[in-house]
């Protein structure tokens, strides 16, 4: 049974608009998601495999994985609350090989809660900050049809690092380590650590060009 840690953290609302997320403060300030944030970075690959694939099949593939990632992500979520959650046949090899991952865990913190930053303007869900092998972290837990490298998922750091920065403004409580737990399809479970410290400020020049481009 792993062992939650409370917190009094301000609620937020969130909207869908012009098919970003945003989300609204108890203050009245509307801020993007920090995925939407770091995703202008991608938007030009995005569209360029599209025109290379065809919108049919990049539709086909996005829908596949979105389903796969939101699959994998509720087993970890119960897995961690201790309830029983039985993987479909499509799931259970790399679900199986996340859990001894899931076992190093304990001292939970957050687990899909919502957070915002005041400093950096930004807002969103993040998957779970806890202990990981002893040390507090953010951890997020990806999907991939393929092997990556670190240079493959800048994105997914400067998101952990936000996190990290907003929940030290809710609560006082500063976290250095970021996690990725990332099932692989065929292949083993990939980790990923780094500091929060080294990509903090990658998170705010994007935010900027972020606010350039949209506005907001």
């Amino acid at each position: 049974m792993k062992t939650f840690i409370p917190h009094e953290i301000d609620k937020i609302v969130q909207k869908n608009v012009d098919g970003s997320r945003v989300y609204l403060t108890p203050s009245g300030n509307k801020y993007p998601s920090i995925t939407s944030v770091t995703g202008i970075l991608s938007l030009k690959s995005i569209y360029e495999w599209r025109q290379r694939v065809g919108n049919e099949e990049a539709n086909r593939i996005s829908a596949r994985a979105s389903s796969r990632g939101t699959r994998i992500h509720s087993l970890c979520e119960n897995y961690l609350l201790g309830k029983g959650s039985e993987p479909t046949i499509f799931d259970q090899e790399m679900f199986s090989k996340i859990v001894p991952y899931l076992d190093k865990i304990d001292n939970i913190h957050c687990l899909e809660t919502r957070l915002y930053s005041d400093h950096l303007e930004a807002a969103g869900t993040v998957d779970c900050i806890a202990e990981y092998e002893g040390k507090l972290s953010v951890i997020d837990f990806k999907t991939s049809s393929r092997v990556k490298s670190i240079d493959d998922i800048d994105g997914y750091f400067m998101q952990t690092a936000a996190y990290a920065v907003a929940f030290e403004e809710r609560t006082g409580i500063p976290v250095g380590r970021l996690v990725i737990i990332m099932g692989v399809d065929n292949d083993e479970t990939m980790i990923f650590k780094q500091k929060r410290d080294d990509w903090i400020k990658p998170f705010i020049e994007t935010r900027k060009l972020f606010k350039e481009k949209r506005g907001y």
